[in-house]
């Protein structure tokens, strides 16, 4: 009865730090996520000669970036000429400080941002950019509304996920972790789907608008928290599971042992 004892210490042991670095593998995941959703570096592009390009039209293209009229091909051939960078709720572009036609061309340069609205996330995006005549394309308008949304899922199923967990701690049990595992993994593939729905989306849209021969698009950091995230999320359910499933079969085998 001693060893068995001792045996089921060590396998609680096993189970505590199981959960210790699932927990601490959900925190990170969570943090990137978060992080990735909030900044703006999705995407980026990398103009030769931004200065040049901007020097004697910077006002009007400033002008044009912020209007709420600007349709998706304005926006885009100005991220195209101004080093511009795309987050999944704002775009930014850079420009000279003093854009005005009377100053010299300027090397001081400064980077401007305008959130995406509501409406924005939610538009029809058309088979020809710009053109409203063109018809809508309907997978480069879906894949932006789940690109939008997929984070938010995403964060919710993990915070559910960590009440849930809270609750299995109050009543000192193991078995609810199986929830937490589950949530945990659905998270991981919410991740997943918006990583894959962001680069589909930015394929199809560079097929509709080619990048100029002087400019070089590279997905940004990001993207790459939001990538990370991902497998985090995963090896957390997987460690969720583990130990909720593990520590049930325990708990059966010393159960039958006693009344044995």
């Amino acid at each position: 009865l001693f060893l068995y004892s001792s045996k089921g210490a060590m396998m609680d042991n096993r189970f505590a730090t199981a959960l210790v670095i699932a927990c601490v593998l959900s925190l990170i995941s969570t943090i990137y996520m978060a992080a990735s959703i909030g900044t703006d570096f999705w995407y980026e592009y990398h103009t030769l000669s931004p200065a040049e390009n901007v020097s004697e039209a910077g006002r009007s293209i400033w002008d044009e970036f912020v209007s709420e009229e600007a349709d998706e091909k304005t926006y885009t051939d100005a991220l195209f000429r101004c080093n511009g960078t795309v987050g999944l709720w704002r775009r930014c572009i850079t420009i000279p400080k003093n854009s005005h036609w009377y100053s010299p061309p300027e090397t001081d340069m400064t980077t401007n941002c305008i959130s995406f609205s509501l409406s924005d996330q939610f538009m029809e995006k058309y088979i020809e950019p710009g053109n409203h005549n063109s018809g809508t394309d309907l997978n480069r308008t879906y894949l932006w509304r789940l690109q939008f949304l997929l984070p938010f899922v995403s964060l919710g199923l993990m915070c559910f996920g960590a009440l849930i967990g809270l609750c299995a701690c109050a009543c000192r049990s193991l078995y609810p972790a199986i929830a937490t595992g589950v949530l945990h993994f659905l998270a991981g593939l919410c991740t997943l789907g918006l990583v894959g729905c962001y680069v589909a989306g930015i394929e199809l849209l560079h097929k509709k608008l080619p990048l100029p021969d002087d400019v070089r698009g590279e997905f940004g950091w990001s993207f790459c928290l939001a990538c990370v995230s991902a497998p985090l999320q995963f090896m957390a359910a997987a460690l969720f599971i583990w130990a909720a499933r593990t520590n049930r079969k325990e708990f059966t085998l010393l159960k039958a042992y006693r009344v044995a």
